[in-house]
């Protein structure tokens, strides 16, 4: 390999996120949140472990109920271009993608695309931006320059996320509906070979360091899969855990290592990068950690905290957590840029962080295997509460009630799986300020199958009292 070569390999990899041996983080690095539901990109300095402000894209929930809004909604996805230069943002809920000046922290142009869009990455050479339309069965190919659509890439139908092998050859696209990974030739752009995999729901995928495999998240049902990127075949899969969300990799003194997080658990679980992955550690983080991407050094490994609004900085030399640092709400994607700012502060068009902490109420049952979590989340001028409930029967209705409430704050009915969530919304600040274990007199969350009133002894789900 020629030391040009060589040289260009090591800069893509550093620009897909693989750990690289360097230095540890500087204060030109950032980390980035997608923040869901205030529609912000939170920006940290993780030489500080400080928050430096919010690139507001949108407005905070409930405002973007208006016919009139005309932010971006619903900010997810993150991808980052091999110079470091430009941020990208997904919206899903406004199929946007906006372009950022990471020096700046301004946008720089929004490109509008297909139905519900999810993750994006920069192709290995800077010079086009794919994005998969999950709300649809292509990748939309933008031009960076001119934040335009210039080609659709059909695809699986909902693709989950797209990454491009540093070699350039070839990109791997897995599914949020169908159980497959598709791989994709970059200069043909076409899939060229469709794995099948463990289930039909992966939100994400990484490399290892070495780019011999690509590991791929099952959410629904707690694995990962490991892929071979030369032969192109499944080399296994193995368990995780309840909401499977993310991987990283770091190089650390005891070798490379995976770690997962593990929404349904709050941990982030620790493996081995053998042929046979097995778990070395289980790490304790905050309200169920979602995105997570390593520092270029493998020193430092960052977790989002969907339901705690705060990244968790793990240290891997001791693999406990080092810092928590407050987001913005429902921080989904979490991407780690080294020299985003080359010169100055790089806190120009930053607002400060305007929202207050979740409330975090964990549901369990008197007798059975369902499970279930609420955050309450203040809103401005209202709260939400946003429930999930898991391993109930399935096509059934459920009612949500707190404390001495004769009717239900919410009603769901779960899919085929026995899985229900959503957001109930509206004046329910007296609740919500009761349902912190620290108010003086907590009250009690129940969920009721059906319309059954509320009653403790014949709840499905309930809060500690």
């Amino acid at each position: 390999m020629t030391a040009m070569k060589k040289k260009t390999l090591v800069a893509l990899a550093i620009s897909l996120g693989a750990p690289l041996a360097g230095a540890a983080p500087q204060p030109q690095d950032r980390v980035y949140t997608a923040d869901q539901n205030s529609n912000t990109v939170s920006v940290i300095d993780p030489a500080g472990n400080r928050l430096l402000g919010q690139i507001r894209l949108g407005n905070a929930r409930p405002d973007v109920l208006s016919p009139l809004y005309k932010g971006e909604l619903n900010v997810h996805g993150l991808g980052f271009s091999p110079d470091h230069r430009t941020l990208i943002a997904i919206s899903n809920g406004s199929n946007s993608v906006a372009f950022i000046d990471t020096a700046t922290n301004r946008v720089k142009g929004i490109a509008y695309i297909g139905r519900s869009p999810h993750e994006g990455f920069f192709t290995a050479d800077g010079k086009e931006v794919w994005v998969v339309v999950r709300g649809e069965d292509y990748i939309s190919v933008i031009d960076p320059a001119t934040f335009r659509e210039t080609r659709r890439i059909p695809t699986t139908a909902g693709p989950g996320m797209v990454l491009f092998h540093p070699a350039g050859k070839l990109a791997f696209v897995v599914s949020s509906f169908n159980p497959v990974v598709d791989v994709i030739d970059v200069r043909a752009r076409k899939v060229v070979k469709r794995l099948d995999v463990a289930s039909p729901f992966s939100p994400f995928l990484q490399f290892t360091p070495d780019f011999k495999e690509v590991w791929m998240t099952h959410k629904d049902v707690g694995k990962v899969t490991c892929i071979d990127t030369d032969k192109l075949t499944v080399k296994g899969v193995f368990d995780t855990g309840f909401i499977t969300n993310h991987v990283a990799f770091a190089r650390t003194a005891r070798g490379t290592l995976a770690y997962v997080t593990v929404g349904g658990e709050n941990v982030v679980k620790v493996f081995t990068t053998d042929a046979t992955p097995t778990l070395a550690g289980t790490i304790p983080v905050g309200a169920l950690p979602h995105g997570i991407w390593a520092a270029d050094d493998g020193s430092r490994i960052y977790v989002g905290l969907e339901n705690g609004d705060a990244v968790d900085v793990i240290d891997t030399a001791s693999n406990r957590v080092a810092a928590r640092v407050p987001v913005g709400q429902a921080p989904q994607a979490l991407v780690y840029v080294s020299n985003a700012v080359p010169a100055g502060a790089g806190t120009d068009n930053l607002v400060p962080r305007a929202n207050s902490e979740p409330v975090n109420v964990a549901l369990r049952p008197p007798r059975g295997e369902a499970k279930g979590f609420v955050v309450a989340r203040n809103l401005g001028v209202v709260d939400a509460l946003e429930v999930s409930l898991f391993k109930l029967k399935p096509q059934t209705s459920y009612s949500v009630y707190v404390g001495a409430q004769k009717a239900p704050v919410a009603s769901f009915r779960t899919n085929p799986a026995g899985m229900a969530n959503g957001t109930a919304i509206g004046p329910l600040r007296e609740v919500v300020s009761t349902l912190s274990p620290q108010a003086p007199s907590p009250v009690q969350l129940m969920v009721m199958e059906g319309n059954a009133p509320p009653d403790p002894a014949a709840a499905v789900l309930l809060s500690a009292p």
